[in-house]
């Protein structure tokens, strides 16, 4: 597996391959992981092959696989089947190159709609709509030599198949969500305990705090709810280069004694966190899945949901959660429904969740590298273009 992004930096991305990396090992398959090397030798892992990487500096924690490297030789050694790219930028480029060298199927995830993030941290003397042009083109060529593509959503493969109409293969392979562990059973009280919260209401929202993330939308929408309940509080969990930007725009809004900003939370933990809350937000249009909106509704929490591309696909309006429109006054309703939802509406998230299994998700991955490897076999023999 190749990635733009690991360890120590969390999104949904390393979430998705710690997933399915863990899974593919329970099976009996070995995996091996392609990454940017971090910025302290600290965070090193044993296992996994570093490339040197150069910081981001207007994405703190990012780190970019620039330099020269004869790494992918190691790929020969290793005696691999298949080749899968959880990146689209530099990591993308060195696969699909490993790949042709080596004669090995390559399978793009296309996890991430870059596309909608380059104008906060690309910014490039030139017209947004020109870069997001130059962008597909790439995405189109590197989409279309894949052996396979996989998407988490309906909704992602409906525009990518607009973009991409040549791809050989897409299909919806969502990472699924371990309901073992985010279930309505966990116990959230010494969360509670820990900020000084009793019985007041809490609405929860995970994830990196990034511009590209929309939470502006949930502060304004909360400063609404705010004006009619002042008891409600908003604890927003994790860790980001926005993250100053949003703590200041809570103080102007007001409500910064009513907000919690948790900083970044280890996984052994979260679904403490969600299970201290009374309803979850999401106002992101960047999400391709939105792991965490699983994550909540497999603890039985009401969602309020941006009404827009996965998010939407996940919430069904009024029946696992709430759908609002991208300004304040709805998301200020959605998130006070949510407070206010029945029983029957936080069964129905849980049961929503427990429909993304992980051992449906990894069998059809499997499946997927099948057809790949069949797939260039084939091509190598000539028996297909």
């Amino acid at each position: 597996m190749f990635t733009d992004t690991y360890l120590p930096t969390r999104d949904g991305v390393v979430t998705s391959i710690l997933t399915t990396k863990r899974k593919l090992e329970e099976l009996g398959h070995k995996v091996f992981l392609f990454a940017p090397e971090p910025d302290n030798d600290a965070d090193r892992e044993n296992g996994v092959y570093y490339f040197r990487a150069h910081s981001f500096r207007k994405y703190p924690g990012y780190r970019i696989a620039i330099y020269p490297s004869n790494k992918c030789e190691i790929l020969e050694d290793l005696d691999i089947d298949v080749i899968h790219t959880h990146g689209l930028l530099a990591m993308a480029v060195r696969s699909m190159f490993a790949g042709r060298v080596l004669r090995k199927p390559v399978v793009v995830s296309f996890h991430t709609m870059i596309t909608e993030a380059s104008k906060y941290y690309a910014k490039l003397p030139i017209p947004d709509p020109l870069i997001d042009r130059l962008f597909w083109v790439y995405l189109r060529q590197l989409l279309e030599r894949a052996d396979a593509v996989i998407v988490p959503t309906k909704a992602i493969r409906s525009e990518l198949s607009e973009y991409a109409p040549n791809m050989k293969r897409i299909e919806v392979i969502p990472t699924g969500v371990d309901c073992s562990l985010f279930k309505p059973e966990v116990d959230g009280t010494a969360i509670r305990k820990k900020y000084g919260l009793d019985r007041e209401k809490i609405v929860l929202n995970v994830g990196r705090i990034a511009w590209e993330k929309n939470l502006e939308l949930i502060l304004d929408g909360f400063s609404v709810l705010r004006s009619r309940n002042s008891d409600i509080w908003l604890m927003i969990v994790g860790d980001g280069p926005a993250r100053e930007h949003y703590m200041k725009r809570a103080e102007e809004l007001g409500f910064a004694d009513r907000t919690i900003f948790t900083g970044f939370v280890p996984d052994s933990e979260l679904s403490q966190y969600y299970a201290a809350s009374d309803a979850f937000v999401m106002a992101s249009k960047f999400e391709t899945q939105g792991i965490v909106v699983l994550e909540a509704m497999a603890c039985g929490k009401p969602v309020a949901g941006i009404n827009y591309r996965a998010v939407a696909e996940i919430v069904e309006h009024g029946v696992n959660g709430y759908l609002f429109d991208e300004n304040p006054e709805s998301c200020a309703n959605a998130m006070e429904n949510a407070l206010k939802s029945p029983d029957h509406v936080r069964a129905a998230a849980r049961q929503r969740a427990e429909e993304y299994s992980m051992t449906d998700s990894i069998k059809d991955l499997v499946e997927i590298y099948q057809f790949a490897i069949e797939r260039k076999k084939a091509f190598l023999d000539g028996r297909i273009k």
